[in-house]
């Protein structure tokens, strides 16, 4: 038997996701969202609120980085989560992440966090809070590579929001391999 939840914005998993942006005097800013993934070969999208002063300055720039959140900062993620830029301008280094300028768009690495995409602002709808940003690069540090030179995630330890128990979750298991399992049933 089903329980019903009714409409609620609930997946599994919701991958945290550390969106940061420099203000109008270039002061490196971040925010911590959950609503987010990959819409297109290229594409992210997001819904954020524009009161967010991360949404603002990302207007203004029309660009943005997005972080991977892992479970080495998970404190320090939710701290930019739960801490509005628009009250403490400082709260990126206030939660001891320090930032690098992109080499392709106008926004900062963290450079704590190990992987990010960088994009530039595709388009914004304020009524709904969609965000869609073209990614035109994506970086990793090599700590968080296997020995392909891929992106190992048993190394980068990304964590994901479990919104019906307000927690974080660290991604665990290797249970399959895509695009060969499933030919089994062929």
């Amino acid at each position: 038997m089903r329980k019903n939840f009714g409409a609620k914005p609930i997946t599994y998993p919701q991958p945290v996701l550390i969106i940061a942006s420099y203000d109008e005097n270039g002061t490196p800013d971040a925010m911590n969202a959950a609503w987010g993934g990959i819409s297109d070969s290229t594409r992210i999208s997001m819904c954020l609120s524009a009161s967010h002063k991360t949404v603002k300055n990302i207007l203004k720039t029309k660009a943005f980085t997005v972080s991977i959140a892992d479970a080495a900062h998970v404190t320090e993620c939710d701290y930019v989560g739960i801490v509005s830029a628009n009250n403490v301008p400082d709260k990126l280094s206030r939660a001891g992440f320090h930032t690098t300028k992109s080499s392709f768009v106008n926004a900062p690495l963290i450079d704590e966090l190990p992987m990010a995409l960088e994009c530039t602002l595709v388009s914004y709808d304020e009524s709904t809070g969609c965000m869609i940003g073209e990614i035109v690069n994506v970086c990793a540090d090599e700590k968080v590579l296997n020995e392909n030179g891929n992106i190992d995630p048993d190394k980068l330890c990304p964590i994901t929001f479990d919104p019906m128990n307000n927690a974080y979750i660290q991604l665990g298991t290797k249970v399959g391999s895509a695009f060969k399992d499933g030919a089994k049933l062929k």
